[in-house]
């Protein structure tokens, strides 16, 4: 496979693109991608090696706040939160718990629900928005030039609908094709086709090896909506999805296993008992799984017009539960930048599309660093290190700066792009809630009543792509200028 690095030019739209953005990798972060471009107008198409049909074998089940506002920037959360169940505290080790009812958000908790059911409204969203599906379809290879990205597909050649939900599958079907594209995404996972492609090295190592996952059906009810404890040997949680099914999590230092060992519900009932004092009557596995955690970082998330977003640029332990989260948040950022660029709205493309990877890559950073730290204080089994999680409880129970600040970070509502580009909350506004407002898909201008401020002219969107929008207070005298993934507009 050969990949030609170029930052190109930019071009409008002409017969020789088989379409405008090539998507790889139909996740919740592939998918959230897909449905933003085409709702622009673009066209859009996802390719994805599982067959047509979403498997309800999932392991992300937690959505933070940050992400709820994306989706209410969607016209989603509100009926994704009737899917799951509301967590206003998070515990994370020992004692230390995050109580995250004084968030300032519209979605103040953690929303516990299978990443399936994410799935099912971002890729009904797509479906609505126009995106051309490719289901049983592989990338083999792709190369660039100065305006195009050519990609090698082994699968159908035509277009596949979405299904009702089945097993992944392993093969791709008959090929090859091309598809030439402007731009091309990889949101293909930790063993990213495109990622291999262009050559990306992924450095890191593995964090925790052996973790037991299981979704099950408990005879008792456990204490707390969210069950964790951690020892020095084991640790072990038991979330509820809200419909009668428990994701079980556990590790085990006395049996670090290969992740293809067997494991059966026997062996997560052994670790609930030793970490938690009961299995409650754990039976009816519809799932388990062993696997091993990995810490890796792409060092580039964009190589000329192909981009990385998801887990195919960043991996991390499941601690905090930040994966899924942080990768809709990639695609978010991702796709208005991508859309201002096709659409000839940007004064600097090159330099908004760099904005990416000057925006998002530091986030990864940190997500390695918080839930590596999570996950090494909650196997600690020194008695220095007990002593530093004991230690580090106290800090997030008694002193309310480094709570707030861990809360930000976990939730995704304290993350920034620097003084320019800050996180807004959901105003008020004459119009109507800004979330609301920004379900269009564009920038929106807030200013003082009987005022129109012009845009300033390094914004990258064209004027009839902006939504005024007046404050409900009359005393406010500023003006906001809201980009579509919720932050401010330097």
């Amino acid at each position: 496979m050969s990949t030609t690095g170029s930052t190109g030019t930019t071009t409008f739209p002409t017969p020789a693109h088989d379409t405008d953005v090539l998507v790889v990798g139909a996740g919740p972060t592939g998918l959230l991608l897909a449905g933003d471009l085409a709702a622009t107008g673009l066209r859009v198409t996802l390719v994805e090696r599982r067959a047509a049909g979403m498997s309800n074998l999932t392991r992300a089940f937690a959505v933070h706040a940050r992400t709820l506002e994306q989706l209410d920037a969607r016209g989603l959360a509100d009926e994704l939160v009737a899917t799951g169940t509301r967590l206003d505290r998070l515990r994370l080790f020992g004692r230390a718990a995050l109580d995250l009812s004084g968030l300032r958000s519209r979605f103040p908790f953690l929303l516990i629900t299978p990443q399936y059911e994410v799935e099912r409204l971002l890729e009904r969203r797509a479906v609505s928005a126009g995106v051309r599906f490719r289901y049983g379809t592989e990338l083999r290879g792709l190369r660039q030039d100065a305006d195009s990205v050519t990609a090698e597909l082994a699968g159908p050649a035509e277009p596949t609908e979405p299904t009702e939900p089945t097993e992944p599958t392993d093969s791709a079907g008959p090929g090859p094709t091309t598809v030439r594209a402007r731009y091309l995404v990889g949101t293909d996972g930790v063993r990213s086709a495109v990622r291999g492609a262009l050559g990306l090295p992924f450095p890191g190592a593995s964090v925790i090896r052996s973790l037991v996952l299981a979704d099950v059906r408990l005879d008792r009810k456990p204490e707390d909506l969210l069950t964790v404890a951690a020892g020095g040997d084991c640790f072990a949680f038991i979330a509820p999805f809200g419909d009668g099914w428990y994701r079980v999590m556990g590790w085990d230092r006395t049996r670090e296993l290969p992740d293809d060992a067997p494991v059966d519900l026997e062996d997560v009932r052994t670790i609930a008992r030793r970490a938690l004092g009961s299995d409650y009557g754990m039976h009816d596995a519809r799932w388990v799984s062993r696997f091993h955690s990995d810490e890796r970082q792409a060092p580039a998330y964009r190589s000329g017009r192909v981009f990385l977003a998801g887990d195919a640029a960043h991996v991390h332990s499941p601690a905090g539960g930040q994966g899924m989260n942080t990768g809709l948040q990639d695609a978010a950022n991702l796709s208005w930048k991508l859309a201002a660029v096709l659409r000839g709205e940007a004064s600097d493309p090159e330099a908004l599309l760099d904005s990416y990877q000057a925006e998002r890559h530091p986030v990864g950073a940190r997500v390695l660093r918080s839930s590596g730290a999570i996950i090494r204080l909650a196997m600690a089994h020194t008695p220095l290190r007990r002593t530093a999680r004991a230690l580090a409880a106290r800090i997030l129970g008694s002193v309310r700066p480094v709570a707030a600040r861990a809360m930000g970070q976990i939730s995704g509502i304290g993350i920034s792009y620097g003084p320019g580009a800050r996180r807004v909350p959901d105003l008020s506004l004459r119009e109507g809630r800004l979330y609301e407002l920004l379900r269009k898909g564009e920038f929106v201008l807030v200013a003082p009543e009987g005022t129109d401020p012009a845009l300033p002219r390094t914004a990258p969107v064209a004027p009839d792509h902006v939504i005024r929008a007046t404050w409900a207070n009359p005393a406010r005298r500023d003006i906001l200028l809201v980009r579509p993934d919720g932050y401010t507009a330097a």
